[in-house]
């Protein structure tokens, strides 16, 4: 429910008449004319992403470094104003391509920030120091340059909203997952930060966090169920399918996310809706915080 309360001379009729309750007017749509670059595009996220906002009406540029992943995701949407870019976000030039490309469309106005690697799930005495570097690498370096690129091109085009894909683990930590953690972590203060450096120019920057996200039987979910039983902590119970029906019983909704959750937060904030929200984050996890 509302609550309405009045301010001055403004009352409940001027604030129904400014929330447009009672309009009959057919809806556009959502991000009609806008343009979107999501990296990650060829992942779970990346392509359901990729549905929902050019059926909203925007123009998508889908980013992966996989370029059969990417041309997987091109597949499911024919018809569609939708450019695949094939991108290592470690690599200015690559990254610098994704928006030229993105410029076919009159310019960047979103971007999903979503390209990420979770590296390995070992206790910290056995993390390799290499795969860190590489974590560091795509999930913080290469975030940076993305959204540098994309707020650049925005800035000149008098403003946009950012979204990057952090994790719950990054505010709460994970056993095995050190270099995830601490990436994610990262990114969330680059989100923060950016918000201030980019409100200027009328661009907005949030994150979403989401954890423990769906279906069961998705590659992703039951792919880390079993590397976490494989890891030799005492965290975790040694049955892939054990530890998930744990891991579910610890969410206080009892039950995964699903995809379409994260991509309507994710469009909440990229949207009009939420003009007045920078700098912040939207936890997508049931509970976990």
């Amino acid at each position: 429910m509302l609550a309405l309360r009045r301010v001055g001379s403004i009352g409940v009729a001027a604030v129904s008449a400014t929330l447009n309750f009672s309009s009959c007017e057919e809806k556009q749509p959502r991000f009609a004319g806008k343009t979107i670059v999501i990296t990650g595009g060829g992942g779970t996220f990346g392509r359901v992403g990729a549905k929902y906002f050019a059926k909203e009406g925007a123009n998508v540029v889908l980013v992966d470094v996989n370029r059969k992943a990417l041309d997987e995701a091109m597949a499911t949407l024919p018809g569609a104003n939708v450019e695949a870019v094939a991108c290592d976000v470690r690599d200015a030039d690559s990254v610098a391509a994704v928006v030229r490309t993105a410029q076919k469309f009159g310019g960047v106005d979103l971007l999903w920030n979503n390209a990420g690697y979770q590296g390995q799930m070992k206790p910290l005495l056995e993390y390799s120091a290499k795969d860190v570097q590489l974590v560091m690498d795509i999930n913080v370096v290469g975030g940076f340059n993305v959204l540098q690129a994309c707020a650049r091109d925005m800035a000149g085009r008098g403003g946009g909203a950012v979204v990057q894909t952090g994790s719950v683990a990054g505010l709460r930590g994970t056993p095995t997952m050190n270099a995830y953690v601490a990436s994610k972590a990262a990114v969330h203060g680059l989100t923060m930060t950016a918000a201030k450096d980019l409100a200027p120019h009328k661009i907005r920057v949030n994150t979403v966090m989401p954890a423990l996200i769906g279906p069961e039987d998705g590659f992703m979910w039951k792919r880390q169920n079993e590397l976490h039983a494989a890891s030799g902590s005492p965290y975790f119970d040694r049955d892939a399918d054990v530890l998930a029906k744990k891991k579910v019983g610890g969410v206080p909704l009892k039950r995964l996310g699903e995809v379409e959750e994260v991509v309507e937060a994710v469009a909440f904030l990229l949207s009009e809706d939420a003009s007045y929200i920078t700098g912040t984050s939207l936890v997508v996890a049931g509970g976990m915080a």
